[in-house]
């Protein structure tokens, strides 16, 4: 499954796991890395359920050993951490009245580095989150002799830092020594200008952790020969890995910047998100055209085998139930948004079969898991969109599920 994918699904099961609560100290996070024999980690978890013996509280002290007895369950299977390592979330939740004992393995997206041994009335997630962001920072900067505005790319979010804007006069049709030493004022001012630019520059990018590299944009020369000068500090002057044109040196300028330089960023998952994006849309125009959108439409393309890639909008928040009839056995699913409140609406309607109000949930998924699964029946591909880009929100225009076609389906009405 894509990495997309994995990474929203483990996005979900961090939020899902930040609303348990203990009634006591009795949650257990255990982080595992790839290297830790995990015969210390037994004896360690043995020492725990001995030690827990000094608990005061009976019921504190049976969900903490019960919990650790469930890891050491869990450990037996496995011979070795998973290459990445292993994270555990074990604890007995309350549920209303009752309380039940919730287990969670998780591998992490990248190597766990350190052993934790926690146990509190919550799960410790710091850890896990920390794998999920992004780290990759490129610094971005547009400018020409009247204005310059300096961004950052931190994964798919485009931050504007700094704008300026220079007080460089314009040139004029003076002659002699009037012209000259007019020019040398313009040049005075340019030069005070450029070092204004590069201070801020080198202040920004110096203090940002992770700086992959930086990009530089704007129309004419100018860009490259604020470069060649000395404005930008030596360790940044390293890390320039373009000099680009663009048409703006504004807000839109800096967009333009990372649009423009696509090949350099064409592992980032902002860029593939544009294309695929950007693709849908050119396609949806068409009047048979390799693309689809809509939640029934897309469940028609799936089951004809006919989906290339399918795009949901991070934004979907949906769930598809199936319904059972208590008095005749009839079922049906649907696509609702509250689970709960349908849950609700569910005990006063009537069955369609035999008119019963004996009708519940047998079943409920995420729309983003359940459609998932029968994209992977088909072989087709899966990419999670963030809406955090221009194209993210355009999907969700669209309702936020869309699809690119192996071959071609009948058009919107």
């Amino acid at each position: 499954m894509s990495k997309s994918y994995e990474l929203h699904k483990l996005k979900k099961e961090i939020e899902l796991l930040e609303a348990k609560k203990g009634r006591g100290t009795e949650l257990i996070s255990l982080y595992i890395p790839p290297d830790k024999n995990l015969a210390d980690v037994m004896n360690q978890m043995r020492q725990e359920y001995s030690q827990a013996m000094n608990i005061k509280s009976a019921r504190t002290r049976k969900n903490v050993q019960s919990a650790l007895e469930v890891i050491m369950q869990r450990l037996k299977l496995f011979k070795k951490p998973p290459e990445k390592g292993m994270v555990l979330f074990v604890g007995t939740i309350p549920h209303g009245t009752k309380d039940k004992m919730e287990v969670y393995i998780i591998e992490p997206p990248e190597k766990i580095k350190t052993y934790i041994y926690h146990c509190n009335s919550q799960f410790l997630l710091d850890p896990i989150k920390e794998t999920l962001e992004d780290k990759k920072t490129y610094g971005l900067l547009v400018v020409d002799r009247n204005e310059a505005t300096i961004g950052l790319l931190k994964g798919k979010h485009i931050e504007i830092v700094k704008r300026i804007t220079s007080n460089v006069p314009r040139k004029h049709g003076r002659g002699g020594q009037s012209q000259r030493r007019f020019e040398r004022l313009i040049e005075i001012a340019a030069h005070e200008y450029f070092k204004r630019v590069g201070e801020r520059a080198n202040e920004i990018f110096l203090n940002t952790p992770d700086l992959e590299g930086v990009l530089i944009g704007g129309p004419g020369p100018t860009k490259e020969f604020f470069l060649e000068q000395d404005y930008l500090h030596h360790e940044i002057k390293k890390k320039v890995i373009d000099v680009i044109d663009v048409s703006y040196t504004n807000d839109f300028g800096i967009r333009e910047l990372v649009e423009n330089a696509s090949q350099i960023f064409k592992d980032l998952d902002i860029m593939k998100e544009k294309k695929l994006v950007q693709r849908f849309l050119k396609e949806v125009v068409k009047d048979y055209g390799l693309a689809t959108y809509g939640e029934k439409e897309i469940r028609e393309a799936l089951q004809l085998g006919s989906v290339e890639t399918l795009l949901i909008s991070e934004g979907v928040e949906s769930y598809r139930v199936k319904i059972v009839c208590a008095a005749c056995g009839y079922r049906e699913e649907r696509t609702v948004k509250n689970l709960k409140a349908f849950e609700i609406q569910l005990e006063n309607q009537e069955c369609k079969n035999c008119g019963e109000k004996a009708l519940s949930i047998e079943e409920y998924k995420s729309t983003i898991d359940e459609l998932t699964e029968l994209a992977k029946q088909t072989g087709a591909e899966v990419e999670i969109i963030s809406t955090e880009t221009e194209e993210g929100q355009q999907l969700l225009a669209f309702g936020g599920i869309a699809a690119l076609l192996r071959f071609r389906v009948k058009p919107h009405a």
